[in-house]
């Protein structure tokens, strides 16, 4: 599938500078990569799209460049050995209005525009258009942020804020550090006239908002339930896998939320409506941190665990609080399995086209129900804490899940599994022999 990093190197940390501007103004920008070389390499590749290309030195040298697409080959002028660590520099001038689209639910990625700054949706490839990376959604590093702004507005991304230096000029510089590393496709950050709101959750977690400040009020209410969200979660997952959490309000059209790691992106509209349809969203964003976030996908065909996750607990918790039952739900599902499985392909058999499409959603909840129901409800809570911890930082696939499923459960649960993840065709719901699958229109 389309969508891969590259090979040959392993990234140690990005350290990133935006002399940011101005909205939808380009802006001087820079990205200097530690990494280890994992064989010889006489050229090398990084994911980065569009901008302006400056200059690339590799070690304090300059190197030669040419780009292919969106890919960036680089050529030091002496090769690398296997094993040496070395640094790349990557000077070039940010087009902050870059941005692509999907026919499916991520719709709009890249930049986004806000009245006064910007933030950054970057799945599931677009974090190519904001800094040269390694992008692959198993691939994860530090990262350090120096974004520069001028007077009035302020800055945010991943993790903590690590200091302001306020500039002769009236400009700041804000600095922070993601703590833990993370995947090209979950970088946040944001520019703009935000106010900073600090919380708590379970054992002290720090929760820090970030909120436009025309929007402080008026989505107070369902941004304070992050931590009862929070402990909802822990008490089926075990702990929060991160350092910090908080909500950054988007104050733009943007038609989804994102799991920005331990800073969920969620649009205004989201937190200005229904409060069924709110905490859904919201738990759905929370529970990608153990699922998504934590416990990283191996491969772009692993979506639905990621993805299948974040709505089975979303519906669960909505069934909870007053929300459609999960029952009725996956049963509604169920119905529409078939055809999904026609248009986007089998859960763990997504298209680059249909990789964001509704079977990697309610369509891969629907294949942790069926588990649910086959192993029993006791069964099922230990194999999904047991996941959490197990790969807690690192990648899993499919083939990892099936074989962490069946060891807890005490049976082979493959020939279980394999028909609901791969199959042409739904298979039976254990326990539910009356529900039945529409049939399938071309």
């Amino acid at each position: 599938m389309p969508l891969a990093g590259n090979g040959g190197y392993t990234v140690r940390r990005y350290t990133l500078d935006f002399d940011w501007r101005a909205p939808r103004t380009p802006f001087e920008a820079g990205a200097t990569i530690s990494a280890t070389a994992t064989q010889a390499l006489s050229r090398f590749d990084l994911d980065f799209a569009g901008n302006t290309l400056h200059r690339v030195t590799v070690d304090g040298t300059p190197a030669t460049t040419r780009r292919d697409g969106d890919e960036l080959v680089v050529t030091p002028a002496r090769p690398i050995p296997r094993g040496r660590p070395f640094t790349v520099r990557v000077a070039y001038t940010a087009d902050p209005t870059q941005g692509r689209h999907r026919d499916d639910a991520i719709q709009d990625y890249g930049w986004v525009p806000t009245p006064d700054g910007t933030l950054v949706c970057a799945q599931p490839d677009g974090a190519r258009m904001i800094f040269p990376a390694d992008d692959h959604p198993s691939l994860r590093a530090p990262v350090t942020f120096r974004i520069t702004t001028p007077a009035g507005l302020s800055a945010v991304a991943n993790g903590r804020l690590v200091g302001t230096v306020r500039r002769p000029d009236g400009r700041t510089r804000w600095t922070y550090d993601s703590e833990q590393p993370i995947a090209a496709q979950l970088v946040q950050l944001a520019i703009g006239r935000f106010t900073f709101v600090a919380g708590s959750g379970p054992r002290g977690l720090p929760v820090r908002d970030v909120v436009p400040d025309g929007l402080v009020t008026d989505t107070e209410a369902y941004r304070s339930l992050t931590p009862e969200h929070l402990a909802w979660l822990e008490r089926r997952l075990g702990p929060y896998p991160f350092r910090r959490y908080g909500v950054l309000v988007g104050d733009t059209e943007l038609p989804v939320a994102l799991e920005t790691q331990s800073l969920s992106v969620v649009p205004r509209d989201d937190l200005l409506g229904d409060r069924v349809d709110a905490e859904r969203n919201l738990v759905h964003e929370l529970t990608h941190h153990w699922t998504g976030d934590s416990v990283a996908i191996r491969r772009w065909s692993d979506l639905w665990l990621s993805e299948g996750h974040a709505r089975f607990y979303e519906r669960l918790y909505s069934d909870e609080h007053g929300g459609v039952s999960l029952e009725s739900a996956m049963r509604a599902a169920y119905e529409q399995h078939d055809q999904w499985r026609h248009d986007e392909g089998a859960p763990a058999e997504p298209t680059a086209d249909t990789l964001f499409k509704v079977m990697r959603y309610d369509g891969s909840a629907l294949v942790l129900f069926a588990l649910r129901e086959k192993v029993g409800e006791a069964a099922f809570d230990r194999i999904e804490r047991t996941w959490v911890s197990e790969y807690r930082g690192r990648a899993a696939g499919t083939r990892d899940f099936v074989a962490l499923a069946s060891r807890v459960a005490g049976e082979d649960l493959g020939p279980f599994l394999e028909p609901w993840l791969h199959g042409p065709r739904t298979p039976p719901m254990p326990g539910h022999p009356d529900w039945q699958a529409d049939p399938v229109e071309d």
